[in-house]
């Protein structure tokens, strides 16, 4: 005989109604795997001291029900929305745009959503009215890629409430810090055409008062200062492939130049179109060292020799930071500040033309 439904066990009517449309809730769990609603919460928390029996009995009776937490009950039982804010400036460059993308992918494998603001200005009341929109949509804390030494000046004299790690800046005194060595990566670009026998290296620069800029700026004369070479006048460009393209053909002119360090390789894009357009032949006549590894400067012709910079280790390392000051934990794993680099050498750099 067919039971009728007040027959049948309650796990099985329970899942039947669910199925008619009735979402299941904390309680539901609870009473399936007869334990209290706390203990529930608990499990959802991870909180270390719920018996593993217990943590599998609460696993179960949630995979029973086809039970979902939402985001409103975990804030409840864990204080935290599980939701980090990010801002960004100059979003559309290579470097920012894979940082941003590293960070949703390691704030996804961590369980969190991500909520970005693009800025276009880096004023001090800009920034401060952004973290304080991403502290009121429930923001745990906050990741600013600041790229400019202005940024990171606005946001140390905050003095903000929310746990905020910022990017790509040398602030001192402020918010915690991750950054690639760009210092190091200077001088091994440098490094590089001088060990290839010549004499100089010339250099074109980001923008004055980018972090990135001013740091390879002050390495590469500070290598050539302790070898005894000449410093030219560096010469500033935008980022732009552009701006480096401009700026190479007054190089190109100059059958001096021998040597050529871009502060990024859209600029070593730009350079490596001048030369060519001047008829002066890479690497033989002149050389072109990038920097970043942009997917493309491997392609280019001739392939770009460049300082490679892992923004994916940026934005993770980022993360696990902020996730230290949100978590709270008593012993927080170490995370060193500077991300290395390395030189990658390919064709588009060769010996000194005799």
């Amino acid at each position: 005989m067919t039971p009728s439904p007040a027959d049948e066990p309650a796990p099985r009517a329970r899942r039947r109604r669910n199925f008619a449309g009735a979402r299941p809730v904390m309680d539901d769990v609870a009473r399936l795997a007869g334990v209290s609603k706390q203990t529930v919460s608990r499990v959802l928390n991870d909180h270390p001291s719920v018996r593993p029996e217990t943590r599998e009995a609460v696993t179960a009776a949630m995979r029973s029900l086809g039970y979902r937490p939402s985001r409103s009950a975990r804030s409840l039982a864990s204080g935290r929305t599980r939701m980090l804010g990010v801002i960004s400036f100059d979003a559309a460059r290579y470097g920012p745009a894979s940082v941003l993308t590293a960070i949703n992918t390691a704030a996804q494998d961590a369980g969190y959503l991500v909520s970005s603001i693009a800025l276009d200005t880096a004023e001090q009341d800009t920034v401060v009215r952004a973290v304080d929109r991403l502290s009121a949509e429930g923001a745990d804390g906050v990741i600013a890629i600041a790229p400019q030494r202005w940024v990171g000046r606005a946001l140390a004299d905050a003095r903000l409430g929310t746990p905020l790690v910022v990017l790509e800046n040398d602030v001192e005194g402020g918010p915690s810090v991750v950054t690639a060595d760009s210092r190091t990566g200077a001088r091994l670009a440098t490094g590089h055409l001088l060990g290839l026998g010549h004499r100089t290296v010339h250099h074109i620069a980001g923008p004055a008062g980018w972090t990135s800029a001013d740091q390879r700026l002050a390495s590469w004369r500070e290598t050539l200062t302790g070898v005894g070479a000449e410093v030219p006048e560096p010469l500033l460009g935008d980022w732009s492939a552009g701006s480096g393209y401009e700026l190479g053909r007054a190089l190109a002119r100059r059958p001096d130049v021998t040597a050529v360090f871009a502060s990024n390789d859209q600029m070593a894009l730009g350079v490596l179109h001048a030369f060519h357009e001047a008829g002066r032949s890479v690497p033989e006549e002149v050389s072109v060292v990038g920097y970043d590894d942009i997917p493309e400067a491997a392609h280019l012709l001739p392939p770009l020799t460049t300082v490679r910079t892992d923004f994916a280790e940026i934005g993770a390392r980022s993360l696990r930071l902020l996730l230290n000051l949100v978590e709270g934990h008593d012993e927080p794993a170490p995370v060193e500040p500077l991300v290395p680099v390395e030189l990658v050498v390919r064709r588009s750099s060769g010996p000194a033309p005799h």
